[in-house]
């Protein structure tokens, strides 16, 4: 169990005294057996055309380019939900128009996080210190196969707060809480579209949003597109300022979309597929800006994350499911599913527990869910060739 060093992360700590690190769950210990095949495996002779894993994940470079899904916000509920409901168990993304979010104020917002990456080391880690998982992440790992190589982020709360009041961060605080808003109408949408109960409705501290800003800049080309840190969420939405394309890792594999510009690129996380109990096709990790062959000078992403409190427990929210026990979930749910008892696909688990481990996980080739599944549903959701991984 992590420890419960780091579960405010609503708040940032002073920036003079250390949050000292939670130690190690045992999903994040060293896989000796894992470890000595792998090395085995790597002693095997060439002609075996046998092929591993590697560490990072990536799109082929011959990737087909798509457009995402467009799903306006102004159709009437019936056709907005039955155009969620398409789009949500077919690619787990789409592109969001007529919504309420200017132009003008995702630009500002998108000059205010510029600013942050301007600072200098010392600075950043003054005005955010790190209180996992909010803070500065340099992504300068030693492990030249390490995940989080050549990208930085910053993490910050619903409120961007800093330590610091010198930073001027007033449009990114207004674009970061209309995105929020506009996150929690597409929750209760979703839940409508698929019949699950919206943790959010009765009590909306069951649910929160952070902002994540990741600089890509200066990234070479060749880096894989998932090369930022993954943080387990329902809905992430990502404001499209200009053409840029996206690489997106869902269960069927890679997608690179090149979304239209002024809409809001939504992607659909694992909170939302449990929540959903495997309906919901999702998105692994933050869609994350394609660079090859791109000019990756303005590579700067603000994701507005709807997530959990580090204290929630994660579990299939479908009303009349079958809990393994004979007993029955019975939610009050106006957007409730009618249909008969169904099984439920996902045990329940601790959402700190998870979220710690996959944002240190190195090994993305696998579907972290898996583990999670009940045991008389193991297929699995991720198809893709080994080569691909």
């Amino acid at each position: 169990m992590a420890s419960s060093a780091h579960k405010h992360h609503h708040h940032l700590p002073n920036p003079y005294a250390t949050t000292a690190a939670p130690p190690p769950t045992p999903s994040t210990q060293p896989n000796e057996a894992a470890d000595a095949l792998s090395c085995l495996l790597h002693r095997l002779t060439p002609n075996l055309t046998l092929s591993l894993p590697t560490r990072h994940s990536s799109p082929p470079a011959t990737a087909v380019v798509t457009t995402p899904p467009l799903i306006s916000l102004s159709d009437p509920a019936e056709t907005l939900r039955s155009n969620l409901l398409s789009a949500g168990s077919q690619f787990g993304f789409f592109q969001l128009t007529n919504h309420s979010i200017p132009s003008q104020l995702a630009a500002s917002a998108e000059s205010d996080a510029l600013s942050l990456f301007n600072l200098s080391p010392d600075e950043k880690q003054l005005h955010f210190p790190k209180n996992w998982p909010l803070g500065y992440d340099a992504g300068d790992d030693d492990d030249e196969e390490s995940t989080i190589s050549g990208e930085s982020s910053v993490c910050l709360d619903s409120a961007c707060s800093s330590e610091s009041t010198e930073l001027n961060l007033t449009s990114l605080r207004e674009f970061t809480a209309d995105m929020a808003k506009l996150g929690l109408q597409l929750t209760e949408e979703l839940s409508c579209a698929f019949g699950f109960d919206n943790p959010a409705r009765p009590d909306p501290n069951k649910v929160c949003s952070l902002m994540w800003i990741s600089d890509s800049r200066g990234t070479s080309s060749n880096k894989p597109a998932l090369s930022g840190r993954i943080y387990p969420y329902a809905i992430g939405l990502q404001y499209q300022i200009r053409c840029q394309k996206y690489s997106i890792l869902t269960d069927s594999g890679w997608t690179v979309v090149s979304p239209n510009v002024d809409t809001i690129l939504v992607t659909l996380g694992d909170i939302a597929q449990v929540w959903s109990n495997g309906k919901i096709k999702k998105a692994r990790g933050r869609a994350g800006p394609n660079l090859s062959g791109a000019n990756n000078s303005d590579c700067v992403s603000m994701t507005l994350l709807i997530t959990l409190p580090v204290d929630a427990t994660i579990s299939p929210l479908l009303p009349k499911l079958d809990s393994g026990n004979g007993e029955e979930s019975n939610p009050e749910n106006d957007c409730s599913s009618k249909s008969a008892k169904e099984e439920r696909i996902f045990n329940s688990f601790s959402f700190e527990d998870y979220a710690w481990r996959i944002y240190h996980e190195r090994l993305h080739s696998k579907d972290p869910l898996l583990r999670y599944r009940a045991q008389l549903q193991r297929p699995l959701l991720f198809h893709t060739s080994i080569n691909d991984a």
